[in-house]
Parts: C-alpha cells; sequence; structure tokens
C-alpha cells in the first residue's frame, strides 16, 4: 500500500461563487464520464491519487491555479455531480471537509450495502489513512479533508488536506489502493517536509500502524528514496499570478498554435465534428489532454488555467461564454457515446494527439506575455468573470 504522493499549497480564503462551482460541477462529472467511457474507474482513481493530474483538473475547471482551495472546490464540485449518478457512473465520493468528513463510515456502510463491498475493510482503510497522516506523520499539519472515493470494484483511492497555520500552507495527501498489501509495511512512498520544529510521536497509541512503516522507510537506501520524491511531490509556489516560470512554453504554444493557426484549428475542428471558434478549441485541447494525456505531462498544472482563468482573474477571468459552450461540446459527445455513436467523443482522444504531435513537429513556443494580454483584451466580449465583479473593468475593455 503506497501513498502516491503530496501537494504543498498556499492558503486562500474565500468561497467559490455559484456562477462558478455549478460549471466546475457539469464539467468535473464529465471529464470524469468521458475517462470512464475510454479507461474505466480504476483509471479514474489512479489519476484522482496523482497530485499533478489533480491540480491539473482543478485548474482546468477554472479554479484558482495552485491555492488550498482547489482541493476542497474540486471534490466538492465532484461529489455533489457524481452521487446522484453514483449507480450509473460505479463511482462513489464519501467523506469531505470537517463534518463531513466524519460521515465517511457511515456513507462507506451505505455504499457496501448497495455493492455487496467488505464494509469494514473501507472503514478500516479510511481510519488509517487519516490516522498514518495525522497522527503518525509529524510534519506539523492537521487533517482538515477527507475524501475516499471507492469504486463498485471495491477499489479506492482517498485525497485528504491538513493545515499548518504557522507556515501559511496546506498540505494535500494522496492514497490508492491499487498497491495495497498491509498498512504496517511500507504504507508511505515518501515522507519529505519542511522542518517546522515539530516531534514525531511514535508512542501515540493511534500511531502503532506507522511504526513498522516508518522503520521500513528507514530501511530504504536513501537515494532510492529521494527519486520516489521528486517524482511525487507537488510544492506551489506563494505568488498568486500565473509567472513564465510556471508553464511549459512548449507545451502551452502548441495548444495556442493548433487553436490560432487556420489550417490546424479547421483540422481540430473536424476531429470534434463541431465547428468551434479559437477560443472554446483551445479549452477543449486542455480538456482532452486531462482526459487522456499521459502522467507526465501534468508536471506544469498552471497551463491548464489556460483553458478557463481563473475565479481571482489570474491568468485571466473565468470566460463564461467559452465555459458553456464548452460544456454543451462535451456533453454532446458523451450522450452520443452512450448512444453507441462514439465519433465525437473519440474526437477528443485525437485532439489530443494532434495536440502533441504539434508540438513535436512544429516545436512553437508561446509568447507567455502576449497571450495572457490576448486573453484579457477579449475577456469582456467572452463574459469574462472574476469573485469581485467589480473588478471586472480590471481586465478588458
Amino acid at each position: 500500500m503506497l501513498r502516491s504522493g503530496f501537494a504543498d499549497l498556499p492558503l486562500h480564503g474565500g468561497r467559490v461563487p455559484p456562477w462558478l462551482a455549478e460549471r466546475m460541477e457539469k464539467l468535473g462529472v464529465a471529464i470524469l464520464e468521458g475517462i470512464l467511457l475510454h479507461y474505466g474507474a480504476s483509471e479514474f482513481l489512479s489519476r484522482l491519487s496523482n497530485p499533478f493530474w489533480f491540480q491539473a483538473l482543478g485548474a482546468v475547471m477554472g479554479m484558482d491555479w495552485h491555492s488550498s482551495g482547489i482541493t476542497t472546490s474540486v471534490l466538492g464540485a465532484l461529489k455533489r455531480g457524481v452521487n446522484p449518478r453514483a449507480g450509473e457512473l460505479g463511482i462513489y465520493f464519501c467523506g469531505g471537509r470537517g463534518k463531513q468528513s466524519r460521515k465517511t463510515p457511515d456513507e462507506l456502510k451505505i455504499v457496501s450495502a448497495k455493492r455487496g463491498l467488505d464494509a469494514d475493510a473501507l472503514v478500516r482503510a479510511s481510519r488509517l489513512t487519516a490516522k498514518i497522516d495525522n497522527n503518525a506523520i509529524g510534519d506539523g499539519f492537521q487533517i482538515y479533508l477527507h475524501s475516499f472515493v471507492v469504486s463498485a470494484a471495491g477499489e479506492w483511492a482517498v485525497v485528504q488536506q491538513g493545515l499548518n497555520d504557522q507556515s501559511g500552507l496546506a498540505r494535500r495527501y494522496h492514497w490508492h489502493s491499487a498497491a495495497l498489501r498491509d498498512f504496517v509495511s511500507n504504507p508511505h512512498a515518501a515522507i519529505v517536509g519542511r522542518n517546522e520544529g515539530t516531534i514525531l510521536n511514535l508512542v501515540d497509541a493511534r500511531a502503532d500502524p506507522a511504526q513498522s512503516a516508518l522503520l521500513a522507510i528507514a530501511a530504504e537506501a536513501p537515494e532510492k528514496t529521494m527519486r520516489e520524491v521528486q517524482q511525487m511531490m507537488l510544492t506551489m509556489p506563494a505568488h498568486h499570478e500565473v509567472r513564465p516560470a510556471n508553464v511549459d512554453l512548449k507545451r502551452l504554444g502548441a495548444v495556442l498554435a493548433l487553436c490560432y493557426d487556420r489550417q490546424l484549428s479547421d483540422f481540430a475542428s473536424l476531429l470534434l465534428t463541431e465547428s468551434l471558434g479559437p477560443r472554446t478549441l483551445q479549452t477543449l485541447a486542455l480538456v482532452a489532454e486531462v482526459m487522456h494525456g499521459a502522467p507526465t505531462r501534468f508536471t506544469d498544472p498552471a497551463r491548464f488555467s489556460f483553458a478557463l482563468g481563473g475565479k481571482d482573474g489570474h491568468p485571466f477571468p473565468v470566460p463564461l461564454k467559452v465555459y458553456d459552450e464548452s460544456l454543451s461540446v462535451l456533453r454532446r459527445a458523451l450522450d452520443s457515446a452512450r448512444l453507441g455513436h462514439t465519433d465525437k467523443l473519440d474526437g477528443f482522444r485525437r485532439l489530443d494527439a494532434l495536440t502533441r504531435k504539434v508540438e513535436t513537429e512544429l516545436q512553437p513556443e508561446a509568447d507567455f506575455e502576449k497571450a495572457v494580454a490576448h486573453e484579457r483584451s477579449i475577456s469582456k466580449s467572452i463574459g469574462g468573470r472574476i469573485v469581485k465583479d467589480s473588478q471586472l473593468s480590471l481586465f478588458g475593455s
């Protein structure tokens, strides 16, 4: 059993406004449906347990690209959208933030009764993942969010988040049941964090499952542990704005070239069997990558904020007209696929392949400042909106 990674995120306050929350719910469910139809529930859980993919998912949904709120907002949107259709989709979201996290055992028992799963094993997994990260790992973070996602087959992923008031950071932990052996035998792939002067308490009775695990980690060769850490640790910067250094400019350049080069954009629209403008195509190209991209494609999650911006205006306001048109295209593709007509949905996979081909063969590099300036100049015309609507005049004319 391996904890699959973690992410350090700056603490941000505020709430997601209803106009964004409703769209996030629809887009999150549509992306999940696409992954289920192409790859199955196990692949979705695998992606959910990848901190880089999770961050990219939040960014492509229009959340701030790096704040702590991306965790609660994305998981909340998915739970609201998926659970009413869980019987059909075969995925169940349990738990959540604060009081909701304490309802996880009861929710898991209900799911288990419906699907014939081992409720005791699932509840045990839920409690142990929370206790190991909260009690056995002395990194100074207090868990306040616990989300347990389980498939109809009993495979699960856990995403939980802890708070450290002194450092001003939140830390998100990811778990996946795919490699399950035993919680007391090497449960973590790696444990790394800033030294906050905290003390690791291994005499707490609740930390028993972690004692053997930590001894096993200590026995690993240091170079092996550090190699694994580099692959799974995501540390987001303190600055709020998106900067060129946060984005792979060649990958972004491929998306922009695909959307604004007339010949390429016509071909990309044909792949989706839709007549699309360049701005909607830009969004759908990044959504397609979230659905179909390999794990190595998500090392720069900030790039995915160029799909639908961010609620605080970074890198640009959320373009509601583009959001709604993109949702409409994706929903039509999913509905057709459920009727056996997969051409439209398969187009997203071909669109992702085309973007990577443009990146490899043409190797375009985005002009970051020009791209952001363009987005802000057209923001008003495509329904650009941020949390503080009075600030809209700052972006576009």
